[in-house]
This record gives structure tokens, sequence and C-alpha cells, in this order.
């Protein structure tokens, strides 16, 4: 079956699909969740509702070394440049970090975020939330209201909702009110 199939209906076989997207390899899930459009990443934000992320290993799997980069590949619900990937990683004190990297990055600015909880315990991508430091390797951190950036990501939080294993959905708000912006992401199996 293709990943579409089971968002077909209009109802998501959200059971079969987490067990398809499980039984996939790393390079064939990546193109599955990157197959969605808009529309199918709306009706499977809704379908998995009760999934909300509530363990930050969803997206630094435990044992990952502090300060070393975990890849989620990404698509979103806007019309252009809608690839792309959001970089997490946990450093010494537990705390989980972030970027997003795209082609408009060196313009738009790298996006840092922090995950955080809400309070009824759900995790969340803030925004507003940026590390100290940057680690070797990745982009300097700026303020997401600086340049283009002001744009994209400041004053914004998305809700994540796990799917399976390595997959997650999300939806963006800013200032509290929900978008119509909605997003996949596929966490990538180191050296795959």
């Amino acid at each position: 079956m293709d990943i579409r199939d089971y968002l077909a209906t209009g109802r998501v076989d959200l059971q079969g699909l987490k067990g398809h997207l499980d039984g996939l390899d790393d390079q064939s899930r990546v193109a599955a969740v990157r197959s969605l459009g808009p529309t199918q990443q709306a009706l499977l934000f809704e379908a998995a509702a009760d999934a909300a992320l509530t363990d930050t290993a969803h997206l630094v799997p435990a044992g990952t070394p502090v300060w070393h980069g975990v890849v989620h590949a990404g698509r979103n619900s806007l019309p252009l440049l809608s690839r792309f990937e959001k970089r997490f990683l946990r450093t010494d004190l537990g705390e989980v970090f972030g970027h997003n990297r795209h082609v408009l990055s060196p313009l738009v600015g790298p996006g840092y975020f922090g995950v955080a909880r809400t309070e009824r315990g759900f995790l969340v991508i803030d925004y507003a939330r940026l590390p100290d430091m940057a680690p070797q390797g990745w982009p300097a951190v700026r303020s997401n209201s600086a340049r283009l950036g002001r744009f994209v990501y400041d004053r914004t939080t998305d809700a994540l909702r796990a799917v399976s294993g390595h997959v997650t959905v999300g939806r963006a708000s800013r200032d509290g009110r929900a978008l119509d912006a909605w997003f996949v992401l596929c966490r990538r199996t180191p050296d795959a």
C-alpha cells in the first residue's frame, strides 16, 4: 500500500499507517512522509489528536550523545519551498533544542527553537526559546525576530503529535492562534 491509501477516504487508519511506516526502511519512510500534501497533513494532524507528544525521546532517542544532532526530514503545507529539515539535540542539562534547515535558511535564518511543555504536559516547539549557544557545525544562534525570520518564526509555536516510531505531524500557531500551516517530520536513522 501507499501512504496516501491510509488517508484516502477522509478517515485515517492510524494504526495501519503506523504499522506501514514502522515497516519501511529510512529512505522509503522519508519519501512516503514527504509525499503528503497540505490536505493530507491536516487530516493526519486531526487523526492523531490523542497522540500528543509527551516524551522528548521521540525527537532525540535515548542514548543519543548530548549535543549530537538528530535530523528529521520534513514537508510543510506551504505551496513553495515545502521541503526542509528540523535538527534536534539534547544538551547536557537534558533540554532539547533545534533549528530548521531549508533552501532559504541563509536569508530567513536558522529558526532556532526549544522544545517546551504545555501546562498539560504536551511537547511543543517554541521559537521564543533559544539555546545559549550553537553546537559546533551549526549556524550561529540569532533571534527569530531578526531579518526575514520575523515573518516565519517570530511568536510561533508548533504542536506535535506522534504518528509512528519515527514520524511526527505538527501544526503551527502564532500568538496562540492556530494557523492553517501543518508539517510532517520523519526522524532519520543515523548512518542510513
